[in-house]
């Protein structure tokens, strides 16, 4: 049983780490139903730009405050200049922009940052602590705080604030939106904002994990069964989705792995994503829709 329940605190804290991923998305489709493929390449940049400040002597302060400044600048950069003169225009044309903007953020990493694999230093040693007889990561610990800080910082603004009111107005009609005085430009840029601060986030946390190299844009498809299960829409559903992607892979990897021969936590997850596209298209929390005809 002791066994069992480091396995599954394993899983969830991992399943934390998903969910960091997936609120990118999840933000930048709820308020403009772009499916922003790019999230992996900003979580990429942010981490390379972040230890490349780092190694040629900012503080980690400072390294850390120019990191997040140029992450927002880059998010309102993408939205205005690529993503704004795309409105109206059909999901897959949207879908295959942010395909090359991940590409061409990739590109634009490498050449200011180099290619090589750097460490990340938190200050976060990832050695096991004991809690009550269970072994956890101190690192993976943090994680799943900060991440609960995050989605707390995210939902107060987004549900108790004017910005709030209008995202969730602009989500369910962006012509009454328009109607009633909402700028969709400005929310939609704050959200692209808010998407840049998450990949800030994520990337350092899956930085201090397994290094930065560019490997690191690939946790996108790590985050598309997450995204599948919780819903595209909801953030609620996305810390659910976590935790059960993160739990069921790590379990199934233990108990079904040494049956059909290891290695089942690398597609496990996308086993329960098609299993909840035949069952529930929608996802846990998300949204169906309604159109009329």
């Amino acid at each position: 049983m002791q066994f069992f329940i480091e396995v599954l605190v394993g899983g969830l804290l991992a399943g934390v780490m998903y969910s960091m991923v997936a609120l990118g998305f999840v933000l930048i489709y709820k308020a403009s139903g772009v499916f922003n493929f790019a999230q992996g390449s900003l979580v990429l940049f942010a981490a390379l730009t972040y230890v490349s400040l780092v190694e040629r002597g900012f503080s980690v302060v400072l390294a850390l405050l120019a990191t997040l400044a140029t992450m927002l600048a880059l998010a309102l950069l993408i939205e205005r200049v690529v993503l704004r003169p795309l409105v109206n225009r059909s999901p897959m044309t949207l879908f295959m922009a942010t395909l090359g903007l991940s590409f061409i953020i990739e590109g634009l990493a490498q050449t200011l940052w180099g290619a090589q694999v750097h460490g990340l230093e938190l200050g976060i040693s990832d050695v096991p602590l004991d809690v009550f007889g269970v072994f956890v990561s101190k690192l993976d610990l943090a994680a799943a705080g900060i991440a609960a800080g995050l989605v707390g910082v995210l939902s107060v603004l987004f549900n108790r604030t004017r910005l709030g009111v209008a995202l969730r107005a602009v989500a369910d009609d962006q012509v009454a939106s328009l109607a009633v005085g909402i700028r969709l430009e400005r929310v939609w840029a704050a959200v692209w904002a808010a998407a840049g601060v998450v990949g800030l986030v994520a990337g350092l946390l899956w930085g201090a994990r397994v290094g930065v190299q560019f490997s690191l844009s690939l946790i996108v498809l790590k985050a598309l069964p997450v995204l599948i299960i919780g819903g595209f829409s909801s953030v609620a559903g996305t810390i659910v989705a976590g935790l059960l992607v993160g739990s069921s892979e790590k379990l199934a990897e233990v108990y079904l792995g040494p049956a059909l021969g290891g290695g089942i936590e690398s597609w496990f997850p996308y086993v329960l994503a098609l299993l909840f596209l035949v069952v529930r298209p929608t996802g846990l929390f998300g949204e169906a829709v309604v159109e009329r005809v």
